[in-house]
């Protein structure tokens, strides 16, 4: 069950985001259709996985077809990749001792949210915080995480120009702990998963 103060959450991230790309202009080259952080697996929180199936069910309920798609499209994933996975392939959840595996673990694998036809994502609104902050110049405490296509020919001096910080850490521990304690369940785990 996805905490009601997630929309919170999703709204201080999105706004840092929209402040981050108006400061970039235009050296953000994100743009719908573009797919380049969506091919690669990431570790994804609880609080993420709550927010995904909440996306995906409310997708069922307005385009069923493209709910299909993506359930499809994420048990895909995990048929092909359950043998390799490093954790727990029944629960979904990464094992933090196999964080080197994971290193190389289905890096050019896209996501299953993305829908291949379009390079769109069918679950953008429910999207992973890490999706969020990818691309515009946001700093949060791991650091700044700037896509390759971005920011290219620019200075240091010039993408700390556009460099927003984002300080929400604390009530993303506390919603993520929250829905930890509801499922009875820590750990982090991947989109498709979170998915089935």
């Amino acid at each position: 069950m996805l905490p009601s103060e997630d929309r919170r959450l999703v709204q201080i991230v999105d706004a840092a985001a929209a402040d981050a790309a108006r400061r970039a202009g235009h050296w953000l080259k994100c743009r719908p259709g573009c797919t380049q952080c969506c091919v690669g697996v990431f570790a994804i929180s609880r609080l993420d996985a709550a927010r995904l199936r909440q996306g995906l069910s409310e997708l069922e309920h307005s385009d069923s077809e493209r709910a299909n798609a993506v359930r499809l499209r994420a048990r895909d994933f995990v048929r092909r990749y359950t043998s390799s996975f490093p954790g727990d392939a029944k629960s979904g959840i990464l094992d933090e001792a196999r964080a080197e595996e994971f290193e190389d673990f289905a890096n050019d694998e896209p996501c299953a949210a993305l829908d291949p036809a379009t390079g769109l994502c069918d679950l953008y609104a429910a999207r992973p915080v890490t999706c969020r902050v990818f691309g515009p110049a946001l700093r949060t405490a791991e650091g700044i995480g700037v896509c390759e296509l971005c920011f290219t020919g620019a200075t240091d001096a010039e993408i700390a120009a556009c460099e927003v910080h984002l300080d929400c850490d604390d009530l993303e521990s506390r919603l993520n702990g929250q829905v930890e304690a509801a499922e009875d369940v820590t750990g982090n785990t991947l989109v498709a998963f979170a998915l089935i």
